[in-house]
């Protein structure tokens, strides 16, 4: 019997191998195509993969699709500008690896955390200022980085102690200390010139080379680096005749600057707002001032889609029910702005759109309220958009 059951195990094994040589048969091309051992954390970051988001695209027939910068080592776009400040600073001797210097920067969660990892890989330490009313998982993940996280009440830029005024400030204090060794930079992710020329040097050329034809392309603007650094490369190197969206959530004033040449949006009036800043439950993108990175984005953004939180929180309940993606909020505006492009513009185009990051970061905030949606349709989401 021992022998038998022996034979039966050793058949089952097999008859399983099968299976699973016979599943992934079809993929044989594509694990030639495998990259070799990256060296380390930062030679992961880029040539994320595209993604076509099927329900989407059947209700609109349209064919629409998402950069998946998600899979970047540090769950966001955000690696990409965060090694491009640390390389430059590098390169005019500002840092140097390994002797105590710290990277500051302002920031409302994801580009501390690329900075955190980033800092650890490549000997430096991080210091992250952000909003008190940041998800509690951006900040459990920093701490668990090692950061050093300093929370602050939210608060307009003119003030001293607004988040990215605080690290600039405590950049500068490091370096004005003769008695202090290290040296400090702020990132300053809004202004850098290096955000937006990253995108155009990376991102944009990877969209073009995976996706041949894009009609339109849609991303929302935290510091508008997305968008000018795609935007650009893509009317400029692509197709000139690329649209450019603007995807803005409630309470941002960017939208209303793009279509009325106006920053002001009606529910950022004093006494009614949430937040100081952006009153929204969406995190990472939408402002009300203009950075250094967004005014090279607004030449070349056509349009601009405002979305209201109800819709993009029932987005994020379809797109991980019907899809199987379980995306950010920032992600979920994107996905609304893409829906209603592509409905006004009709069947029959290709429309690119950025996943920037995982539903994992938001889920004490945002996928509170995501869990109790119930959308039955994607027009029961644009409906609440109106």
């Amino acid at each position: 019997m021992g022998h038998l059951n022996d034979a039966l195990t050793l058949a089952a094994s097999v008859t399983c191998a099968y299976l699973a040589y016979a599943l992934y048969w079809d993929k044989k091309p594509q694990l030639a195509k495998l990259p070799p051992p990256a060296a380390d954390v930062a030679d992961l970051i880029g040539n994320t993969e595209v993604v076509e988001i099927k329900s989407l695209s059947r209700y609109t027939k349209c064919r629409i699709y998402a950069k998946l910068e998600l899979n970047n080592p540090g769950g966001s776009a955000k690696d990409r500008v965060a090694l491009a400040i640390i390389r430059a600073h590098e390169q005019t001797g500002q840092l140097a690896p390994n002797r105590g210097d710290v990277i500051f920067e302002g920031t409302s969660g994801s580009t501390g955390i690329s900075i955190a990892m980033l800092a650890n890989a490549l000997g430096y330490k991080a210091h992250i200022c952000l909003p008190n009313d940041t998800s509690p998982q951006k900040i459990a993940l920093l701490e668990s980085y090692g950061a050093e996280v300093e929370p602050v009440p939210p608060a307009s830029i003119v003030d001293p102690n607004q988040y990215t005024n605080a690290a600039a400030a405590a950049a500068k204090a490091i370096n004005n200390n003769p008695d202090d060794p290290r040296r400090a930079i702020f990132a300053d992710q809004f202004e850098s010139d290096y955000n937006w020329r990253v995108h155009y040097a990376t991102t944009g050329p990877e969209i073009a080379l995976q996706v041949p034809s894009v009609d339109v392309f849609v991303s929302g603007s935290g510091t508008g680096g997305t968008i000018a650094g795609v935007g650009r490369y893509l009317k400029h190197h692509h197709n000139p005749r690329t649209t450019v969206v603007l995807a803005d959530p409630q309470g941002s004033g960017l939208a209303n600057r793009v279509n009325y040449g106006v920053m002001y949006d009606t529910v950022e009036r004093e006494g009614t707002r949430r937040r100081h800043q952006v009153d929204t439950v969406v995190e990472g993108i939408g402002l009300n001032r203009l950075t250094h990175n967004f005014s090279l984005a607004e030449p070349i953004i056509d349009d601009a889609v405002r979305v209201k939180d109800e819709a993009a929180v029932a987005m994020a309940k379809w797109l991980c029910t019907n899809d199987g993606f379980f995306w950010g909020s920032s992600s979920c505006v994107n996905a609304v702005a893409a829906v209603e492009t592509a409905l006004r513009l009709g069947p029959g185009h290709t429309i690119v759109t950025i996943a920037c990051d995982s539903g994992s970061r938001h889920l004490s905030k945002f996928y509170r309220d995501a869990a109790k949606a119930n959308p039955t349709s994607v027009a029961d989401i644009l409906d609440l958009n109106k």
